[in-house]
């Protein structure tokens, strides 16, 4: 057609679709997810390092107090005990809270177990900041188990609510918002315990009742925000308030699509109940998704990292760094794990899932056997010292590239809405679990090996590098149906090779 005549004639023209990227989240569903992550996983990390700033302040008022009801100093093994109780039941107090926080995601739902979970912050909160004037330590162990409670039910359900709030393109953007608050808070809480902040001695008892202020921002932020609407959908049965939640979360262009897609899966799930953890370990048709969370869940705190900070401050003063600017070095470590967070989040969606974590595991694993050499000629040149902390950094930017954030999000990913919340308290137990058994285990492991330790690290990254890329498929842009179907697959072809004269029965029992 002559181009003169072509602007007169457009409308009638018939172009070939252009294939439309994806557009950029809705702003509500951006904000839906910042009010989730504050009040949940980033106390987690907050919780987990605000905790060291203090350490000596509370060793000295322990001391204190026990002089005062005791008229005797305090033996140094019971100091150690009352110290290592304050550590470590936070740990308990996150193993409790993983345990109901799938119950509860069911019945009070996702939204609202977040807002309730700020009750247990703000208790400890008010505990340990009334420890020091009423003189009670005790306070201090007790605040400490609530706040394990409220970070052990933020890692439950702070997850389901971003995986299932979020659209199939952006799911993996939108996940990682766990591994971004999660070292958000680290870094947060190293900041705040400098001397400059409320590092200063006079100032512990506010620096620990600070985990109230995220419970507030929560509180005050996320009733603004809807339920999930898969939750709504599927397990209410509240087709009104799934639409009205989708209009809110992803705008009136987008919500059609999300709601095609969970109502596929409810399809799939008619007659089906929220299934409990037992449940799902007699449950053949999700053995392989079972066994991959269980795996990646151990391997996520068996990998390493916790020896890394372990070896940092050792490592710091080889190379020659005054006692006095640790501190500000190891604030150095936690803003690499939130860089690292939140270049994973711009690349997960375009690089996929399998090939971030099987290369952070690869990676670490090369960073496990450059550290036992340096560390075993740590004397030999100036030099070394300064390639270990290369190594040391070199771990973490792998470790938040990979395993730190895309765990979380193959948990949800790999099961479908009746088996997620109990999927998600099998996973988190596993989490605390290993937490706690790396922490009572590992000092007696450097003590046994030294630097040879990181060999037995060596095998579990190398180990779970090579189970993820043979077994796990690639999730990106598939929605929960399609990789259900891609793990029925994979149980088909265990089923062949088991029995090549009878797959078809095998099929069937399976």
């Amino acid at each position: 057609m002559p181009a003169k005549f072509e602007d007169e004639y457009q409308p009638l023209l018939i172009k070939e679709p252009k294939a439309k990227l994806p557009k950029l989240p809705n702003k509500s569903l951006l904000l839906a997810a910042c009010a989730a992550c504050i009040g949940g996983t980033f106390q987690y990390g907050y919780n987990v390092s605000v905790i060291n700033a203090p350490t000596q302040y509370v060793h000295n008022f322990i001391n204190q107090t026990w002089r005062e009801r005791y008229q005797t100093n305090i033996s140094v093994d019971t100091l150690t005990l009352l110290w290592s109780t304050i550590v470590s039941i936070f740990t308990l107090g996150g193993l409790v809270g993983v345990t109901v926080g799938g119950t509860l995601s069911v019945k009070l739902g996702r939204k609202g177990t977040l807002l309730a979970n700020n009750t247990f912050a703000l208790m400890a909160a008010l505990l340990m900041g009334l420890s020091y004037p009423t003189g009670l330590f005790e306070l201090i162990v007790v605040g400490r188990f609530f706040t394990g409670v409220n970070a052990g039910i933020g890692l439950c359900v702070q997850p389901l609510y971003l995986g299932e709030i979020a659209p199939t393109a952006f799911r993996g953007a939108m996940g990682m918002g766990t591994s971004i608050s999660i070292t958000v808070g680290i870094l947060s809480g190293q900041v705040i315990g400098l001397k400059e902040i409320l590092g200063k001695e006079e100032y512990w008892p506010i620096l620990l009742s600070t985990t109230c202020i995220p419970a507030f921002l929560q509180l005050l932020s996320l009733p603004w925000f809807p339920e999930s609407p898969r939750y709504l959908l599927i397990d209410k049965r509240d087709d009104k308030g799934c639409n009205k939640a989708l209009k809110q979360l992803h705008g009136l262009s987008g919500c059609d699509g999300e709601r095609d897609d969970i109502e596929k899966e409810r399809t799939n799930l008619v007659d089906f109940q929220a299934k409990k953890p037992w449940e799902l370990f007699t449950d053949r048709s999700v053995r392989w998704q079972l066994l991959t969370i269980v795996l990646l869940n151990a391997a996520q705190q068996l990998n390493g990292i916790n020896a890394i900070y372990f070896y940092a401050e050792y490592l710091f003063t080889q190379s020659g760094i005054p006692a006095d600017k640790i501190p500000y070095v190891t604030v150095g470590t936690g803003a690499c794990e939130c860089v690292t967070a939140l270049t994973c989040g711009l690349l997960i969606d375009r690089l996929g899932r399998k090939v971030l974590i099987t290369g952070g595991y690869a990676l670490m694993s090369i960073c496990c056997i450059l550290f036992t050499l340096t560390l075993s000629f740590q004397d030999a040149s100036p030099v070394v010292p300064y390639l270990s902390m290369a190594c040391l950094f070199a771990f973490i930017l792998s470790f938040g590239l990979g395993p730190g954030g895309v765990t979380n999000i193959l948990t949800t990913e790999l099961f479908t809405q009746t088996a997620r919340p109990a999927a998600y308290m099998i996973a988190g137990s596993l989490n605390w679990l290993s937490f706690f058994f790396i922490g009572l285990v590992f000092p007696f492991v450097v003590m046994g090996l030294q630097q040879y330790c990181f060999l037995v690290f060596l095998a579990v990254c190398s180990l779970t590098a090579t189970y993820i890329f043979f077994v796990i498929p690639e999730t990106k842009n598939r929605t929960f149906v399609e990789i259900q179907n891609d793990f029925k697959s994979l149980r088909h072809r265990k089923a062949h090779k088991a029995d090549g004269a009878g797959p078809t029965l095998i099929l069937t029992s399976a």
